[in-house]
């Protein structure tokens, strides 16, 4: 999605996120220590597919030491999804949270074919799947304190599914796409450039889409695509966004400032980095992992 905003962001040197949730001469001990290991229960991994109604979602779950219960973050990628941050599941796993991570139906191999409102779909399945009861007792999972996060296009789905979902305990938005900015762009010749050059980027590891079909699913239903109208229906629950200036952070900045201006507890910080916040890995780590023991209690 780097490519689909191509306005200048002016950077928030200190911002509430920054103020509250990150400290300024130490990292979080999770980001870069391992635990001591637990014997009886140690960390583990584990591969499966999610059933889906036509199709199924190649799935890993990262669990986390001990007999818990454990709060979990369900963690989704973008389009298509090239970084999959793979390196926060890991710190959110050493801080005790189990992980969930996914590809949408028909990218990267899951069976089915691809669509923003397919991706959307499989969002709200994830949940449902953490919710179940056959899932809760294998991976020990605490239902009070599960959160989720998302990246670029995972931002969007992350945050629909939160918002439709009221037990929902955080929502974190990492350089989150707003597909009605990109239908917005449209109406401009270079807008329509860049769109098509991200397209044609990230096709390769999809199935049964195109340029045209994706094109036309966003273009039909705009309102539907909206990521502050679902930020706005995900309410005042805890919300973090972290947006990157060279890459599609105006659009954080627009959706925080309808979600604050609503009332919300909206928390933003925008970033001199890029849209996959290469050159802020240990940064983005050490933020997801302080916001997210605010989110449930830390565990011994």
């Amino acid at each position: 999605m780097r490519r689909i905003m191509v306005a200048a962001v002016a950077l928030l040197s200190l911002s509430p996120v920054h103020s509250s949730l990150q400290a300024k001469e130490t990292v979080h001990r999770a980001v870069i220590a391992d635990p001591a290991v637990d014997a009886a229960i140690p960390a583990g991994m584990s591969a499966f597919v999610i059933p889906a109604k036509d199709g199924a979602m190649n799935a890993v779950m990262y669990t986390a030491a001990g007999r818990g219960p454990h709060p979990t973050l369900l963690l989704l990628h973008g389009f298509p999804g090239n970084e999959q941050n793979l390196d926060l599941a890991q710190a959110a796993r050493r801080a005790g949270w189990n992980v969930l991570t996914l590809h949408y139906r028909g990218s990267w191999g899951s069976p089915g074919r691809f669509s923003f409102g397919g991706a959307a779909e499989d969002a709200h399945s994830a949940l449902a799947f953490l919710r179940d009861p056959a899932t809760v007792s294998k991976y020990r999972i605490d239902t009070k304190y599960i959160a989720v996060a998302g990246h670029s296009m995972g931002g969007f789905m992350a945050a629909d599914a939160a918002a439709d979902d009221p037990q929902v305990a955080g929502l974190f938005l990492i350089d989150a796409w707003d597909p009605s900015a990109t239908v917005e762009a449209l109406s401009t010749p270079a807008g329509v450039a860049a769109w098509k050059e991200e397209v044609a980027g990230d096709l390769p590891p999809l199935v049964g889409t195109s340029y045209d079909a994706l094109t036309a699913e966003i273009s039909g239903n705009a309102e539907r695509f909206d990521l502050g109208r679902r930020v706005l229906s995900y309410g005042n629950r805890p919300l973090v966004l972290v947006g990157a200036e060279r890459g599609i952070g105006a659009m954080s900045r627009a959706v925080a400032g309808e979600a604050q201006s609503a009332g919300a507890a909206a928390q933003l910080s925008i970033w001199p980095t890029d849209h996959s916040f290469s050159d802020k890995r240990i940064a983005l780590a050490d933020l997801l992992i302080r916001w997210l023991d605010q989110v449930a209690p830390p565990i011994p």
